[in-house]
């Protein structure tokens, strides 16, 4: 075939491009033609794309610009809906590697490597992230992502110690950068009805290479009803390094109830963004609509992730499940009601932004409230919204000592703020002043709260508390916490 400019259509591949015949097929056709040959993709810029609910998905391995095109995909009755509708991937066959021990921040490993590579190792018989409460679950293989150069540097935290490892993942990374730009897709929602747990759907865009970026996607979400299943993201990243989602427009998702582990009644989770074991990920100018509507579960869940940018986003949560290390940055961000969950080690930093969640910064009380680093917080505002009467506190955290998470669990080692404004003109009556932390030992007015002694693993207090020009609505000086622990063991320290 000859192609002009060296771009690849669908249409020669007999897409109609009229949003009612199914081009799924002419899709994938076309995509493999150009991975075949080298060659990029470019979409007509008025064409509607309809995609059905067959199980068929379109690998793209070459740059792709779906400018203003628009695609429809419909799942409201599906073959499979685990299946990605297309897939980012890299051509580069995964490599022979064999590590037997690692250390917690070791730098190097004596090999020598053609490509730098994306490297995932896991020890199979050790139990990390064990989850508390109404989700909760027998824990995650120890493992741990990280980047291998070629010259056997690690320019990425491992996390834990390994005696042994049991898988060995190691994933060549693209020297060069693969572009996806452009696109309006709207999906049709599900309408699967399931009472009791949940599955979590895809029919999405799953990135699995590293040295990716997507710039200018919109996603649009159509056709909810009153039952559904959740998503798991509809840009999906996982197991590489280095990806970039630029200028991307997401909806969040209608919350659907379910029944949870414990036999109880729980919101279902679902994600327009997810992140899974990546190295690097970045979001740059991502928006979305309507962040303070209650109505919308929160649009991005990550989990087990390195060195986390978000840079001029305005999303209704950034949460993190399983842990975060090494940087993670939010900077001129705007976060909703569900505002930013975390837990993790390394440095969090939060700049000039603004959060309107009831609390500043939730440590995930189902993984232990912990953080093992320090968290600086740099000219921001936080606005709670959606209490009639609210007490503020900085920091929600939970962890009574009696749980074993797989880990040992702390709150952050210091906490720095320099410039932040509190709106607490919503507090209740008998308010005198804003708390930087909530009570871990006393989970919403337990009267059962065990005593030091009674706590086989120990959740670890702040060791310093410092901040400067902090400024409130109702003039209150700020208190360290209800728990008298924290306020024994943590130094606190108003600057001028």
């Amino acid at each position: 075939m000859d192609f002009k400019n060296g771009f690849v259509n669908y249409e020669a591949f007999g897409a109609k491009g009229d949003g009612v015949t199914d081009d799924m097929h002419a899709i994938c056709a076309a995509h493999a033609y150009a991975n075949a040959h080298g060659l990029a993709v470019c979409t007509k810029p008025d064409a509607t794309y309809y995609i059905g609910g067959q199980k068929q998905t379109c690998v793209i391995a070459t740059d792709t610009d779906w400018n203003s095109s628009r695609f429809i995909i419909d799942d409201t009755n599906v073959e499979d809906y685990h299946a990605a509708c297309f897939n980012v991937c890299s051509q580069l066959a995964p490599q022979e590697l064999k590590i037997e021990k690692l250390t917690r921040d070791q730098a190097h490993i004596d090999v020598k490597l053609e490509h730098d590579c994306y490297i995932l190792v896991e020890n199979a018989h050790i139990k990390k992230f064990i989850r508390f409460g109404l989700n909760q679950d027998k824990g995650t293989s120890q493992h741990d992502c990280f980047v291998l150069r070629k010259d056997g540097a690690v320019d990425s935290p491992i996390d834990w110690d390994y005696d042994v490892i049991t898988t060995v993942d190691a994933r060549p990374i693209d020297e060069t950068t693969l572009y996806v730009r452009g696109g309006i897709l709207t999906t049709i929602a599900n309408r699967m009805h399931e009472p009791v747990g949940y599955h979590y759907w895809r029919r999405n865009i799953l990135i699995t290479r590293s040295n990716t970026v997507v710039d200018g996607l919109t996603h649009m979400v159509t056709g909810e009803t009153d039952i559904g299943c959740p998503y798991q993201g509809f840009i999906s990243t996982h197991n590489c390094a280095f990806v970039l989602l630029r200028n991307c427009f997401a909806t969040g998702h209608k919350i659907y109830q379910t029944i949870g582990s414990l036999g109880k009644p729980v919101s279902m989770g679902t994600y327009d963004y997810d992140a899974f074991n990546v190295v690097g990920f970045t979001m740059l100018n991502c928006r979305m609509n309507d962040i303070t509507d209650q109505t919308r579960w929160g649009v991005i869940e990550s989990s087990f992730c390195k060195n986390v940018l978000l840079e001029d986003c305005c999303l209704n949560r950034m949460d993190t499940h399983m842990g975060i290390s090494g940087s993670y940055t939010l900077r001129r961000c705007t976060l909703g009601w569900q505002g930013l969950n975390v837990i993790g080690r390394g440095l969090l930093t939060i700049e000039d932004s603004t959060s309107y969640a009831s609390q500043f910064i939730s440590l995930r009380s189902d993984y232990g409230s912990t953080w093992e680093g320090d968290i600086v917080i740099r000219n921001c505002r936080w606005i709670p919204t959606g209490e009639d009467s609210y007490w503020p506190f900085l920091f929600l955290l939970w962890n009574n000592g009696m749980h074993d998470f797989g880990y040992l669990c702390s709150m952050p080692r210091e906490v720095r703020i320099d410039g932040l404004f509190v709106d607490d003109s919503h507090a209740p009556a008998d308010y005198d002043g804003m708390y930087f932390f909530t009570d871990p030992a006393s989970h919403y007015g337990d009267e059962d709260v065990p005593t030091a002694e009674e706590r086989p693993f120990p959740y670890g207090v702040c060791q310093q508390v410092k901040y400067r020009h902090l400024m409130t609505t109702s003039g209150f000086k700020a208190k360290l916490s209800p728990n008298a622990d924290i306020s024994a063991n943590t130094v606190v320290s108003e600057e001028e």
